[in-house]
């Protein structure tokens, strides 16, 4: 169902080097760049990420209640891919841990825009 997810951002090249660095953690790649935008995934057949300077030429802002949820493959990875974003210049919205008892385990953090991102497995 989702084609892909798009964030705003008001610097490309230091949002591109803070995704590039937790993507590749994740084993995802760059799949398409131009000026103003760039998408990641691991093809154009499953959902990607991008990344865009607003279209109207307004600043980017944080959308209240947006979030972009990334699966991991394991906890391990959950944390890994958390504690990078944090030594990358991201702020914490949660420390990885469970969710209810279902497996869910998560962490939460904003990138350096202040967009909310979760990274996920079920375990």
């Amino acid at each position: 169902m989702i084609g892909y997810t798009s964030l705003g951002t008001n610097n490309l090249d230091l949002s591109a080097k803070f995704y590039d660095e937790l993507f590749s953690l994740l084993n995802v790649k760059r799949l398409m760049e131009v000026e103003d935008f760039i998408v990641w995934g691991t093809d154009f057949n499953t959902p990607c990420f991008s990344i865009h300077v607003p279209f109207d030429g307004n600043p980017a802002t944080v959308g209240n209640g947006v979030m972009v949820a990334l699966n991991a493959t394991n906890r391990e990875t959950v944390k890994t891919v958390y504690n990078t974003a944090l030594e990358l210049g991201a702020s914490c919205e949660g420390e990885p841990g469970p969710r209810g008892d279902t497996g869910f385990y998560a962490a939460y953090f904003r990138d350096l825009d202040g967009n909310k991102l979760n990274i996920h497995c079920m375990s």
